[in-house]
Formats: C-alpha cells, structure tokens, sequence
C-alpha cells in the first residue's frame, strides 16, 4: 500500500521492493486464511510444531519453493535453501534467489522461520 510523502502524494514501492513485499505475504499467509483464494498461501504454519530436523527443513524448502511459483509470478525462483541457525536451535534461515520475470535483475532476500518443537 502506498504511503503519502510530504506533498501528499503517493510513493509507489518500484518492482523488486513489491516483490519481495509479496515473497513475504505469501510465506506468512495460511492456506484457508483468503476467503477468495483459499489456497493462497505457504503453508509453513503446518511445521511450526516440527523439530528442527533435515526432513523439517527440506519440507520447508519445497513449500517454498512451491508457493513462490505457483503465486509469485514476476519472478523466476533460482534456489531456495533452508539452514540452521547458529545458537539458535529452533530457528531457520531460508534463502531465496531469483530474477525478476520482467527484467532479469537478480534478487534475493532471507525469512527467519521459528520453530516451536
């Protein structure tokens, strides 16, 4: 949503600050949450409860990676990688890296997921 700036005019967030505004919307939306699209979503609230295993973290990767390509349509997804953090053993980092559809311009951006098992 567009902010007024001192002037009172709308400040648009350029392409790639919108796309990551929607990586972030779709990693933290549940499916069933949309009453119009009740298949929008991530999905990531299912493992909450999982332990911080490599099966945890490879389902993570794959909802993921499913989400954003089936709901993200401006990008084109490269990786999604899902890591431990270090001291924090309920904590995940992922990575994802992509280009945007319209430009080829690469980007990327990091979500925390924490675990509560």
């Amino acid at each position: 949503m567009p902010l007024p700036d001192a002037n009172g005019a709308l400040a648009w967030p350029d392409l790639a600050q919108s796309v990551r505004d929607g990586i972030r919307l779709i990693l933290s939306t549940r499916p069933g949450e949309q009453l119009m699209r009740p298949d929008f979503g991530g999905g990531l609230d299912r493992l909450l409860h999982a332990p911080n295993t490599v099966a945890t973290r490879r389902q993570i990767r794959d909802l993921v990676r499913d989400a954003l390509t089936r709901w993200e349509r401006r990008i084109l997804l490269d990786a999604v990688e899902v890591w431990e953090v270090d001291n924090e053993p309920s904590a995940l980092r992922v990575e994802i890296v992509f280009r945007l559809a319209r430009t080829g311009a690469p980007g990327a951006m990091n979500v925390t997921v924490q675990l509560e098992g």
